[in-house]
């Protein structure tokens, strides 16, 4: 008995996790592969899901067993294995992040755990056997910070507290200064108060620091207003506080506002949803709303989910998602989007995804939670302070003792340089310059319809020197017709007829032409058995007890001159040929060929404008079609005839060769060569699960003059972090000499260099606003 198949989405399986290089899937085909009767189980890409595809033995299970096990296996690896991201309350540093992190991998049964300080947000993964989630959250909150629903209304005080007591320490230090004229020991008195205020936030971020076994900026800050106050200079100490802790509080405000360009998508969505249960309408919470449930969606509304059209025609805002800026045309079984805006139409909507994994949804999570893959920039800075701040504290016990045992400097005067010197060398600047113009720009590229899944693939898309495109489904609309049949023994129907009878076995776009023709034609198809793809050059079954094949000239031996003519006639027409031969009997040549996008050719001379040295075409396909492709769309190399490793041998081979190259595709056929390549970068990641997973970038209304865009908008982020390096270095470089020399007190210090790190986060939000 044969082996059957059956083939489950990963979405429904494990909702939980995000891509399909998660852990769990590994345990899952191994869980599944261990029980009696299945043969295989393996991660598979269909045009628009990736899922399970599990081989099984029909004499041992059948169909509904396997589901059942499959659903079995999927629950019981949920229920164990825990996938959250959860929102962070109280990081106020990029240093939290790290010891948060820090702390929790260091838990017996956490797998994972990435937290993004620009995006406050944890991502984790735990074993629920091991550890529960009540004791992760409880290991937070010794920590200082809090989980919470990021969704959730805060009050003024909740929005403003830390700027708050921030300026009600200034008002008391103002305060002690007046009244020290008069009065020193009130005046004292308000400066203790003051101190006390203003450092609040900075002794418990450092108190935790210490306790991780680690120092960070706000250990340099505290050292040093301590020091301070040790030399009885209250009032300069409470000044140096203050001065920290308003320049936080700002920061954070500022930051706030690129996380609010982020989350305002999210509530584009409407909490509720008009639906038709059991035939009677009622309107629900989103996060109600079951599979397969019919949503009522009427003119001018926010689409609350997303699902297919089952009734009914509209046009569709589609823009916070795609970035469209026309409606798109839509009808029954059309996908929509949560968070687009529905036209002039009543319509009806399946369900087709839980609210928290809409594509909107999804967006948000994976835009917040950018900054837990560290750019190279990141990566360089995150070491550099992690070994400049003990240096410092170094060169500051040295500055203590070395100037009066050998200079004679007074050590009342040496002991206040070197708190101004752990003023002047605190990185604050440098640590936030990276994650704000991260998050800024990752934000920017979301509205504008295209999705970048980290600040590594931010940052390397704008080195990218050569942009290598799938020809089928990227640079065309990947839907080929069928334009010529040649038969040579019987009629147009017969050929037709028989090529469709195995094709409709295959997903391939080219079978999809053949098949859909057949059905326009009302052709009834034969019973082919035995189908076998042979991958890159056609397909193989058995008809009559005869060998079928259908493919192009790589699946055939010995072709016949006539054949071969035929072929070459139509191949230099830009055509596609797919040659039917039954037994012995050679019947034909069908000729395919697809449209290319109307966006194509601008979108190839904006990427030139943008100084790349090559736009390079690798394709599965002939070379006459290609270079037909190519010389329409601008395309200046092409590589054709390759199977699936090809391209990947070419990519890396362009790799070598230039050194940073992205690759765009489907998602699909081309994620070898999009994993391989510096960026990967996958058509129509509104449409798709597997674009959202499968690439680095994804342009999500399928429109590829979204690409000049998404590569000036990196370029720009390079900059605007070379600007903010230069910014912080330079200002830490000129504090140190100031301070050093006696140039420049706590005071001075403390105030350029909490302007500094306002200048770099304000000059990060520039990106907000980048065309």
């Amino acid at each position: 008995m044969e082996q059957k198949s059956d083939f489950t989405p990963l979405d429904i399986i494990l909702p939980d996790i995000i891509g399909d290089q998660d852990a769990c899937i590994a345990k899952l085909e191994s869980l599944l592969q261990s029980h009696s009767g299945v043969e295989k189980a393996h991660i598979t890409r269909t045009e628009d899901k990736t899922g399970i595809c599990v081989h099984y033995n029909p004499e041992v299970l059948t169909l509904k067993q396997t589901q059942a096990l499959i659903a079995l296996s999927g629950a019981k690896l949920s229920q164990q294995f825990q996938h959250m991201s959860l929102h962070v309350k109280g990081m106020d540093c990029t240093d939290c992040a790290i010891i948060i992190e820090h702390a929790l991998t260091r838990l017996e049964g956490v797998i994972a755990a990435k937290v993004s300080y620009s995006g406050s947000q944890l991502r984790l993964e735990f074993d629920s056997n091991v550890i529960s989630y009540k004791k992760i959250a409880q290991k937070i909150s010794k920590l200082g910070y809090k989980l919470s629903d990021q969704n959730e209304t805060k009050t003024w005080w909740q929005e403003n507290r830390e700027l708050a007591i921030s300026l009600f320490s200034g008002v008391l230090l103002l305060l002690s200064w007046i009244i020290d004229k008069y009065n020193p020991g009130l005046g004292t008195s308000l400066a203790i108060t003051a101190f006390v205020f203003a450092g609040w936030l900075t002794f418990r971020d450092s108190l935790q620091t210490i306790m991780q076994k680690r120092f960070d900026i706000d250990v340099l800050m505290l050292f040093a207003a301590i020091g301070a106050a040790t030399m009885g200079l209250w009032a300069e100490g409470a000044l140096l506080l203050f001065l920290f802790s308003l320049g936080h509080s700002l920061e954070h405000k500022a930051m706030d506002r690129a996380r609010q360009a982020v989350k305002a998508l999210a509530d584009l969505a409407p909490k509720t949803a008009l639906i038709n249960r059991d035939g009677v309408e009622q309107e629900v919470p989103v996060e109600t709303l079951q599979l397969d449930d019919l949503v009522i969606i009427k003119p001018g509304q926010h689409i609350p989910v997303d699902g297919i059209i089952i009734s009914g025609t509209t046009t569709v805002d589609q823009a916070p998602i795609t970035g469209e800026s026309i409606p798109v045309d839509k009808q029954a079984e059309d996908s929509v989007f949560a968070g687009t805006i529905n036209g002039d139409g009543n319509i009806q909507v399946s369900v087709t995804k839980l609210t928290e994994n809409t594509t909107l949804n999804r967006m948000v999570r994976m835009v917040l939670e950018a900054d837990t893959q560290k750019s190279p920039t990141q990566q360089f800075t995150n070491r550099f302070v992690k070994y400049f701040v003990p240096s410092v504290l170094v060169l500051v016990v040295g500055f203590i003792f070395i100037p009066p045992l050998v200079f004679n400097m007074p050590w009342g005067e040496a002991f206040y340089r070197a708190m101004s010197i752990l003023v002047a060398a605190s990185p604050c600047a440098l640590a936030i310059a990276t994650p704000a113009a991260i998050l800024s720009g990752v934000a920017r590229a979301a509205q504008k319809g295209v999705l970048i899944k980290g600040g590594m693939h931010l940052e390397n898309l704008g080195r990218i020197k050569a942009i290598a495109f799938d020809k089928t489904g990227t640079l065309t609309q990947g839907k080929p017709e069928v334009q010529s049949i040649r038969t040579l023994n019987g009629d147009e129907e017969s050929l037709l007829t028989i090529a469709a009878s195995l094709e409709r076995l295959s997903t391939h776009p080219l079978a999809k032409a053949i098949v859909d023709l057949a059905e326009q034609r009302q052709l009834t198809l034969l019973a082919v058995e035995d189908m076998q793809s042979v991958t890159g050059k056609g397909l193989s079954g058995q008809l009559d007890g005869k060998t079928l094949l259908v493919g192009s000239l790589r699946l055939f031996e010995t072709i016949p001159a006539e054949i071969e003519g035929s072929v070459s006639e139509l191949e230099s027409l830009g055509y596609t040929t797919m040659i039917v031969k039954h037994g012995d009997e050679w019947l034909g040549i069908i000729g395919l060929a697809d449209t290319v996008r109307s966006e194509s050719a601008n979108a190839i001379k904006g990427l030139l404008a943008t100084g790349l040295e090559k736009t390079i075409m690798l394709t599965g396909d002939n070379s006459a079609v290609a270079n037909a492709v190519a010389k329409k769309v601008g395309i200046s190399e092409v590589r054709a005839n390759l199977l699936p490793e090809d391209k990947l041998t070419e990519i890396t081979r362009l790799e070598k060769e230039l050194g940073y190259i992205a690759m765009v595709g489907d998602g699909i056929n081309d994620a070898p060569a999009m994993a391989r390549a510096t960026v990967g970068i996958a058509m129509g990641g509104a449409g798709t699960d597997v674009a959202l997973e499968a690439s680095d970038v994804a342009l999500m209304a399928d429109d590829l003059t979204r690409l000049p865009f998404a590569i000036g908008l990196s370029r720009s982020a390079q900059k605007i972090i070379r600007q903010n390096l230069a910014i912080s270095l330079s200002v830490v470089a000129f504090l140190l000499v100031a301070t050093m020399t006696g140039f420049a007190g706590l005071g001075l210090a403390v105030t350029i260099h909490e302007g500094s790190t306002l200048v770099v986060v304000a000059n990060a939000l520039r990106l907000l606003r980048h065309q």
